[in-house]
Parts: structure tokens; C-alpha cells; sequence
């Protein structure tokens, strides 16, 4: 991902949730020098994620999908692309925050593994005020015997 692939990516953003990043958001990640990337159809953006990794940790900060594409395996792609990079800077765990409300996403994530470790009570915006986020997290590197 690019600045200049920023109207694509907030077209995905604007269509997948009710509350989107900016794109002063993006920028930001961006300059950081975030891992941000991009899932494309025939040249035509349909996905994107964004993700840190420092000192050993990985956090998942953005995995969206347009509406449109959902349901075909997309998202895990991106998501399994994001942890493959994470493990290769060598981060031992891999964090991320999801909205209690969303089924699908929960669904991927434990079935990628991710476990519940904590809870960021009021973190989301909603409709009627504030929703609950869960912390999950996933572990990248095992040590085995003898290591």
C-alpha cells in the first residue's frame, strides 16, 4: 500500500464498516512505516491490512474486506500474509482487537488459532454509544525441547 492507492483502500474501509478509519489513519500508519498491504481482483483493490511489529510483538491493527468479496477467503489470506511477515521479523505473538458484535471475524480468528486474552470495555464507537472489544492473540515462534 501506498498514499496513492489511499481512495481505493478508504472506498474498501467505507464499505466494509460502519465506522472507518480516516485517511489521516492510513497516512499515519504509512509514515510509521507500518506494515499496510493490499489484496487485489483483476488490478481492482478489494482488501487491505495494516500491522506492527517491534521488541517481538505483532499487533494487527486493520484487516478489511469490501463487502463484496467477503466470504471467499480473502480476509484469512490477508490475515495468514500478515502473520507469515510477522514471524519472519521474528515477533512471538501476534495481538489484535475485533468488536464483540463481529461473528465473522471472531470465527476466523479462532479458527486461525487466536485465543481471548483480555477485554477493552467501551473501546468502539456503535451506534448507540460504545462497544466492548476482545484482545485476542495468537503465539508465532514455540520453543521446542533442547532450544
Amino acid at each position: 500500500m501506498c498514499q496513492a492507492d489511499l481512495d481505493a483502500v478508504l472506498a474498501v474501509e467505507y464499505a466494509a464498516y460502519a465506522f472507518p478509519w480516516s485517511r489521516e489513519i492510513f497516512e499515519d500508519c504509512l509514515k510509521a512505516g507500518y506494515n499496510c498491504w493490499l489484496g487485489e481482483i483483476d488490478a481492482t483493490i478489494v482488501a487491505h491490512g495494516v500491522m506492527s511489529v517491534a521488541v517481538g510483538e505483532c499487533q494487527i491493527f486493520n484487516l478489511g474486506v469490501h463487502p463484496d468479496w467477503q466470504g471467499r477467503g480473502l480476509g484469512r489470506q490477508m490475515l495468514r500474509h500478515l502473520l507469515r511477515l510477522a514471524r519472519r521479523r521474528e515477533a512471538e505473538t501476534a495481538f489484535l482487537e475485533v468488536r464483540v458484535s463481529n461473528t465473522a471475524a471472531l470465527a476466523l480468528y479462532r479458527a486461525e488459532g487466536f485465543c481471548e486474552v483480555g477485554r477493552r470495555r467501551h473501546y468502539y464507537p456503535a451506534p448507540n454509544g460504545r462497544e466492548d472489544a476482545l484482545v485476542l492473540a495468537l503465539e508465532l515462534m514455540t520453543v521446542g525441547p533442547g532450544s
